[in-house]
């Protein structure tokens, strides 16, 4: 069972999402092992904090459905209310999953925005956020139950491959243009009273 962090004091504010990135699926709508992961923790985050919205994030990678439906049926199943989850059905990848999710972020205003990755993929999804200027928290989900210390090393040295990748893309401006036609002229969301700018 996941293991989110736990609920929070009385005096601190909740979430405003909770955004958990897609995974691929095992047949066309059946969620895969990371996918169902990342899933059943998000939600088990939304409660522990009570956050007011899921965000799942995920396109068509293979067959349809896009992961993102995948997960919204998983949530309703699991007992979440259809009108607390939003569904970013475009995302192909790490990138494309911050500015589509980006997008809804600032236009919902949001400033509390957690988000729900696997561990060995939250290095190159803290870079890519914080790199388009996206303030997120992180909650990990937990390695896999009996996956092997070598199979968890090949996770993370594929992922520093792919974060390598992603540091020259950001480098040459290869995500100017996608980040101009889908984010226009959207601004992001003011900051917390007493937070940082």
């Amino acid at each position: 069972m996941p293991q989110p962090r736990p609920p929070l004091s009385p005096d601190a504010a909740a979430p405003d999402a909770v955004l958990v990135l897609g995974a691929a699926t095992a047949a066309p709508g059946v969620p895969g092992p990371a996918l169902r992961r990342r899933l059943e923790h998000g939600c088990a985050v939304l409660r522990a904090r009570g956050a007011r919205y899921l965000l799942v994030s995920g396109g068509i990678v293979g067959p349809p459905p896009a992961e993102a439906e995948v997960m919204r049926d998983m949530a309703v199943a699991l007992g979440l209310d259809p009108a607390r989850i939003i569904v970013e059905d475009q995302a192909r990848n790490t990138f494309e999953n911050a500015v589509y999710a980006g997008r809804i972020i600032r236009q919902h205003g949001w400033r509390r925005v957690v988000l729900v990755t696997d561990r060995f993929h939250q290095p190159r999804a803290r870079y890519v956020f914080a790199r388009l200027g996206l303030a997120v928290t992180f909650d990990a989900v937990p390695p896999e139950p009996g996956a092997s210390r070598l199979t968890q090393l090949r996770s993370r040295f594929d992922e520093g491959l792919r974060l390598a990748r992603s540091v020259v893309l950001f480098a040459i401006g290869a995500h100017k243009p996608v980040v101009s036609r889908v984010w226009g002229d959207l601004q992001p969301p003011p900051p917390d009273i007493g937070q940082a700018p």
